[in-house]
């Protein structure tokens, strides 16, 4: 399950991929990704510190992405607000498993590791490629939203 963190990200980049090299403001992210502007500038941060976005002051300023989508796989998003965590060892500290996990614990590190290798093999480039009327964030309807000038 994706937290709220992670998905408002993952809108916020798909949507500067889609507006590449143009800037937008955090005012324009806010409303083309429906994310809550202020809640949005804490998650630019974790992007910028992350280096995926670079932010620029003044006039023409705004967020672009610093690769090209298909250079940014997915993972690199979802660990730069919020790193998928593994189970190494049990959780609960029992000393029977013996640095081993239980089924339960072994079965979630396996379901995570397959998650984390499609958001690895998932680059941003993937999602907009597959842009049609039904997904949302995608360059026609996001040029339909906000002017680019």
């Amino acid at each position: 399950v994706l937290t709220q963190t992670v998905e408002y990200a993952l809108r916020a980049v798909v949507c500067l991929a889609s507006h590449a090299p143009q800037p937008q403001t955090n005012v324009q992210l806010a409303e083309i990704t429906q994310v809550p502007p202020a809640y949005l500038a804490k998650i630019m941060l974790g992007l910028n510190r992350a280096g995926l976005i670079r932010s620029q002051r003044g006039p023409n300023g705004g967020f672009t992405i610093t690769r090209e989508p298909h250079e940014i796989p997915l993972l690199d998003v979802v660990n730069s607000v919020e790193p998928m965590q593994r189970f190494t060892k049990c959780p609960l500290d029992i000393k029977t498993h013996d640095g081993r996990l239980c089924p339960l614990h072994r079965r979630l590190d396996e379901i995570l590791g397959a998650a984390e290798e499609a958001f690895q093999s998932t680059t941003l480039a993937d999602l907009l490629a597959e842009c049609g009327d039904s997904v949302p964030l995608c360059r026609d309807e996001l040029q339909s939203l906000v002017k680019l000038d």
